[in-house]
């Protein structure tokens, strides 16, 4: 219970068993609002509940998932957003008895990568962004306005080899390695 980890974990039926305070207070609901609910159904929005109950049929099969976000519904009302890591749960025979699931409250990080790329879209200058690859992954509003492609036209497009005239291609991908 002292972990700084929200920790969590659902019987073979899905209903909470374990629930750290850690949990308690990324969601507010206490243990005891939770044991014996049913997961998925009740703490999980609508749009992931077949998502989540999918990672969570894996783990009770021993296919255990490292790193999926999804949403938690808080007490308030309000969604928290969690990266967990879902593993299987024995009994001291092995056999299977539920799910552990150890997470990371990524709330602030997923609204600060929001926010960034609403200024990146908003800005009054032309931002794109390539991958290692030199793929198009970022084309922001201004750069639409100004090149006349849309991000559907461009993105995962190789930029220079693309949309580069060619006395300039050497050029540009040499600024790219």
């Amino acid at each position: 219970d002292a972990a700084n980890a929200p920790i969590f974990g659902i019987g073979v039926h899905g209903r909470v068993n374990v629930w750290n305070k850690s949990a308690t207070n990324l969601t507010g609901f206490t243990s005891e609002d939770v044991m014996g609910r049913h997961l998925v159904n009740e703490f999980i929005t609508e749009d992931y509940k077949e998502r989540v109950q999918e990672v969570f049929r894996n783990a009770l099969n021993g296919v255990e998932t490292a790193n999926f976000e999804f949403p938690l519904v808080t007490k308030p009302g309000t969604r928290v957003q969690v990266l967990l890591n879902a593993t299987t749960r024995r009994d001291e025979q092995k056999h299977v008895v539920g799910v552990v699931g150890i997470g990371q409250d990524i709330t602030a990080r997923i609204n600060q990568e929001q926010e960034y790329a609403r200024l990146i879209d908003a800005a009054n200058a032309p931002i794109f962004g390539i991958d290692v690859e030199g793929s198009v992954n970022v084309w922001n509003q201004c750069a639409i306005r100004l090149t006349g492609f849309d991000a559907g036209d461009v993105m995962g497009k190789h930029l220079v080899n693309e949309f580069i005239t060619d006395d300039y291609k050497a050029s540009v991908q040499g600024v790219f390695t």
